[in-house]
This record gives structure tokens, C-alpha cells and sequence, in this order.
């Protein structure tokens, strides 16, 4: 099979040197040079989560790494207020009451960020500390939009609530303060913004949330932070660390350095202004509301009359190139275009060339090239070092 363009929110495409990281021969788990390589890797984690707390590697998908913060966090019984954008800060909430937490849910409409306003209204009222945990999704793939987190730190700061992000999908694509916003717990996964494939998740813990953990009384087994911590000492996981994945992860943290964070960063975005350009050219709409737009993920309105998934069919047949479409109520509404990976401009521009013609095609009403050339115009006024 001929390598897809993946225009999805991830797994995404993957650099062939973080691919050939994968091929190397398999090391012994418990030895020197497995200790090496996972040692390495935290330690370039480090930067991108802003933090000198400890970061746990599993090996699990992000939701893995989101079910290990919660329930390490919190006993059953224990109040949180949830925060969800969209489909996956749902399932931060899913995960919480399954685990019989006791789940507040602070509404915000989809395509909009969490308002700290409505937070801190919120915080405020809590007079008596009822609030014991807080669950913030950074980026949400499902709408393609993101929270201003250091807006919502300040608000959430003076109540003292422990505060767990969901960044599966944010982190390494925007800058990240965890230490200096004050946040005690956060997750990423590999698939995502540092391209690599799927497999290991990333969680980081501040000392204070530590402190916490030792308190709980609850127990966990495969997810227990505690003994991934203990494990980490010595360089190693408590069960088979995804050594492959592990390889790619060090192979990709090296080629994000060699690019630059601020440089990765302004890649995103200028990604992003790029298909923002083009859906205004096609006419389309953006489904995020300004202010709060995703720059990993961007969320199109499909146009009354046009099949978003007949034209995503097409494109994947035609050109192999696979976008996104609506999840929960969003199914057939929207189109999602990810801006993850190893994908290039150029990448770019032909996937948004395809997606005018087949929008022409199906009876909307476009300028042919127009698209492409306001995309164009959006990167040209947005050059990387």
C-alpha cells in the first residue's frame, strides 16, 4: 500500500527517521541500554511539558494516560469539576465516573473554550473547598479548538484544586508552562503532535500531586503511578515498556530539538492560518470560535447539500489523502483537516486544491484555484527560520 497523507487528528504521518528508529534490535528491557534510552527520553520531555517534575512513560494510548491521572488522583467519592469542549473531554468525564468519582460538569458550548470567567465564578462559589479536582481538556480534536490555559490557571490558582489537563493533542504544537501555570498533572501521547506512532503515553506529575497519591487509599495495578515512579528510578517500566515506540519517541524528541520549539510552534500555526485562509476562499465556515482556534485541528462547517464524507471517500480513493470527519453530534457536519506530522506545505496546498474541486463537483459554489492561492498568501506572510 502507498503511504497515505494523514489530514486526521491521529494517528498522523510519521517522519521516515522516527520509522527507522522502530527497526532497531530489541534490547533488553531491564538492562543498561533501555535504562539509557527511557532516561533520555524524559529528560528531552521535560522542556516541551515546561516542568522539572517527573514524567512516567506507558504504554498505553492517551486515554490510558488519562485513566492513570484520574484514578491515582482521586478516590471514589471525591468531587471533581470537569471541563469538556467536546467528544474527548467527555470521556475524561466517562473515565471519572466509572471510576465513581463524583462529576460536576461546567458546560461550554462545543466550538468555544472554557471561559475563565465561568470558571472562576464557579471556583468562587465553592466556598467551603468542596471542589477537590479539576479536569481541563488543552486542545479538542473532536470541535478543533483549544482553551487559553494560562488564562485559566490564573483562575483556578487561588481555589488550590488539583488540576489535571488532558494535552494528548496540544502539547509539543504550542508552548506549554505546566510548572509555572501551576498545574499538577498533565498527559500526552505519542501519536500526535511529536509524530510517532501510536503506543506510549507520556504523564507528568508535580510534587505536590505526588504527595497525594501516597495518601490514597485506593489501589490500582497495570496504572499505578506510584510504582511507575519507583521503576523510573532505575530506568526502567513496571511491566514491557513499547521499546520500538520508546526508539521513535528519543529518534523524534531529537529532530524536534533540531527544528526548534519555537519553530515547531510557528509551524502549526502557520498550518492552521493556511486552512483557515482556504475554507474563507471556498466559502466555508470554521466551526471554532475565534479566539479559541485548535492549531492542530481544524474544524470546517460542511455546506447545506454537500456530502462531507462523500468528498473524504474521494480523496482518500484519489489521492491518499485521509481527513477527519464529525464525531458525537458533529457526525456529517463537519470536516476535520489535522495538522500533525510529518506533512508538508505542499502537502498541504494539494490536499485543500482536492478538497476545492471535489466541493465544486458537488455543487458548491468555488473559484477554481482560489483556495490554494489564499493558503498561499496565509504562509507566505508566516516564514519559519
Amino acid at each position: 500500500m502507498s503511504k497515505q497523507l494523514l489530514f486526521i487528528p491521529g494517528p498522523v504521518t510519521v517522519a521516515d527517521p522516527v520509522l527507522a528508529a522502530m527497526s532497531a534490535p530489541m534490547v533488553d528491557h531491564r538492562g543498561p541500554e533501555y535504562k539509557k534510552l527511557q532516561q533520555d527520553v524524559q529528560r528531552k520531555l521535560g522542556p516541551i511539558f515546561g516542568t522539572t517534575a517527573e514524567i512516567e512513560l506507558l504504554g498505553c494510548s492517551g486515554t490510558g494516560g488519562l485513566e492513570a491521572a484520574l484514578t491515582n488522583m482521586f478516590a471514589p467519592g471525591e468531587k471533581v469539576l470537569a471541563c469538556p469542549i467536546g467528544v474527548f473531554g467527555e470521556r475524561f468525564v466517562e473515565i471519572a465516573k466509572t471510576w465513581h468519582v463524583d462529576v460536576e460538569v461546567l458546560p461550554t458550548e462545543w466550538g468555544h473554550g472554557v471561559d475563565p470567567a465561568a470558571l472562576k465564578a464557579r471556583l468562587d462559589a465553592d466556598v467551603n473547598k468542596e471542589i477537590k479536582g479539576i479536569l481541563l481538556t488543552h486542545n479538542e480534536t473532536s470541535t478543533g479548538t483549544q482553551c487559553n490555559m494560562a488564562a485559566l490557571a490564573e483562575v483556578i490558582r487561588p481555589h488550590g484544586a488539583y488540576t489535571l489537563v488532558d494535552s494528548v493533542s496540544g502539547l509539543a504544537a504550542d508552548e506549554f508552562k505546566m510548572d509555572e501555570w501551576g498545574f499538577d498533572i498533565v498527559v500526552t501521547a505519542s501519536q500526535k503532535a511529536l509524530a510517532v506512532p501510536p503506543g506510549a503515553a507520556m504523564v507528568a506529575v508535580s510534587a505536590r500531586a505526588w504527595e497525594k497519591m501516597e495518601k490514597l487509599p485506593t489501589s490500582r495495578y497495570y496504572f499505578d503511578l506510584r510504582k511507575a515512579r519507583k521503576f523510573a528510578e532505575i530506568g526502567q517500566t513496571p511491566w514491557t515498556p513499547p521499546v520500538s515506540v520508546i526508539y521513535a519517541l528519543d529518534t523524534a524528541l531529537d529532530l524536534y530539538a533540531q527544528e526548534g520549539a519555537a519553530n515547531v510552534w510557528a509551524r502549526h500555526e502557520r498550518n492552521r492560518r493556511m486552512v483557515h485562509a482556504a475554507a474563507e476562499a471556498m466559502g466555508l465556515k470554521i466551526f471554532s470560535a475565534p479566539g479559541d482556534h485548535s492549531v492542530t485541528v481544524v474544524a470546517i462547517h460542511v455546506p447545506a447539500g454537500v456530502d462531507g464524507d462523500a468528498i473524504r471517500k474521494t480523496l482518500r480513493a484519489e489521492q491518499n489523502a485521509v481527513l477527519g470527519g464529525g464525531q458525537g453530534k458533529l457526525t456529517g457536519k463537519i470536516v476535520r483537516i489535522g495538522l500533525m506530522g510529518a506533512v508538508t506545505e505542499d502537502d498541504i496546498l494539494a490536499v485543500l486544491g482536492a478538497f476545492e474541486t471535489e466541493l465544486g463537483i458537488a455543487g458548491h459554489p468555488v473559484t477554481a484555484g482560489a483556495a490554494v492561492a489564499a493558503a498561499k498568501r496565509a504562509a507566505a506572510g508566516m516564514a519559519l527560520v
